[in-house]
């Protein structure tokens, strides 16, 4: 089983979401029981040196790679939203987009200050949302101690924005 090439349960949609974008469907790997088990079983093994006391999970797929992480580790979770999705007061983040801008939320008492938190996604492409989302933590008085993702698309440089760690279970060139 860990020999396994978890590559082989990714599926690539060419011209998705619109044409020349080669699309990285993880939904393959989700829907394989065994596979999903050793992607996450890996990316505990990566993120658990950091020990981390909270995981940040990035809306909306950041949400699946965090729930067996948290477990796995044995440490909590907090969810990073878009706008008017959070009840109670939250703190929130403006940051720019390759056309426009998006913005992140996160409950106003989801960190205690200097908490040791890892944010985690589904995909690390240019880098804008994940380093929004270490300066919305930060913000919110976090100590950002890396980042985890299933995907990295090195070619796009994202992780060039980050001023963290980060590991990535899986890398694309293109």
């Amino acid at each position: 089983m860990q020999d396994i090439d978890l590559k082989q349960y990714i599926r690539g949609i060419p011209d998705f979401p619109k044409p020349g974008i080669l699309f990285y469907d993880i939904s393959t790997l989700l829907r394989n029981a065994d596979a999903w088990q050793l992607a996450t079983a890996r990316m505990a093994r990566a993120v658990g040196p950091w020990q981390p006391d909270q995981l940040a999970a990035i809306e909306s797929r950041g949400f699946l790679t965090a729930a067996p992480l948290a477990t796995r580790l044995g440490c909590g979770i907090v969810m990073l939203r878009k706008p008017g999705k959070l009840p109670g007061d939250t703190i929130s983040l403006s940051y720019d987009l390759e056309y426009g801008t998006d913005s992140l939320h996160i409950q106003a008492d989801a960190i205690k200050p200097g908490q040791r938190v890892v944010v985690t996604d589904d995909l690390l492409a240019t880098g804008g949302t994940l380093a929004a989302s270490v300066a919305l933590l930060r913000k919110a008085g976090a100590d950002v101690i890396g980042a985890s993702v299933l995907i990295e698309l090195t070619a796009l440089g994202g992780r060039n924005k980050l001023d963290v760690p980060v590991h990535s279970l899986l890398s694309y060139e293109e």
